[in-house]
């Protein structure tokens, strides 16, 4: 079938992807834009998953301050050449990251990045809740499992829902941009200050 100008556009703005990747995943999904989105997802993931071992020695540190100036974030950005860390795009990306970071306020970027004694506390404390709302014993286990996993949601950077679209999550913008770019790309650290606010 022939896909339009109007559609390629559609789908750009949805997506960010190339006008070839446009076309392509439009013509693979018989022009339906939003399953073709769903297509260049996917294919950004795979892309990503082939890069994951590339390394990430160049990047940017990129700032957010919110309006009043009372809360501010940096956050280092790696990708494997300096090229595509002055691309528009890369520093779009990084941006981006930043103001999440500002909005949603992680503790850490990965769920491996946990101190050890965190997570003994948060299973404690929601095994407690769990008995003491009168669960029976053989499921408390099960209970704790899956809310630990909504900690992980909201404690790590990478599993928290993209502020700009809670469709993702921010390991699966990190692939995208991935795909999109064609290099390795890595959240490394990051830190947010609060006027005020004591360090967690």
């Amino acid at each position: 079938m022939e896909i339009s100008a109007v559609q390629v556009k559609e789908l750009r703005t949805k997506t960010g992807a190339g006008i070839m990747d446009c076309k392509e995943a439009l013509a693979a999904t018989e022009g339906n834009v939003a399953e073709a989105a769903d297509y260049l997802r996917t294919k950004g993931m795979l892309k990503a998953a082939k890069k994951a071992e590339r390394k990430t020695g160049e990047g940017i540190v990129a700032s957010y301050v919110h309006a009043g100036s009372k809360l501010a974030v940096l956050v280092e950005i790696l990708c494997e050449t300096d090229f595509v860390a002055r691309t528009d795009e890369f520093q779009a990306f990084a941006k981006d990251i930043a103001m999440h970071i500002a909005a949603a306020n992680p503790r850490v970027v990965s769920r491996e990045d946990l101190p050890a004694d965190i997570l003994d506390k948060e299973r404690e404390i929601l095994r407690a809740e769990a008995i003491e709302s009168g669960k029976p014993e053989k499921i408390v286990a099960k209970i704790v499992d899956g809310r630990i996993d909504k900690f992980y949601s909201e404690a790590c950077l990478l599993e928290q829902p993209f502020v700009k679209d809670s469709d993702i999550t921010v390991e699966d913008l990190v692939k995208q941009t991935i795909g999109k770019l064609g290099e390795n790309m890595r959240i490394g650290r990051f830190a947010r200050l609060k006027l005020g606010e004591e360090p967690r």
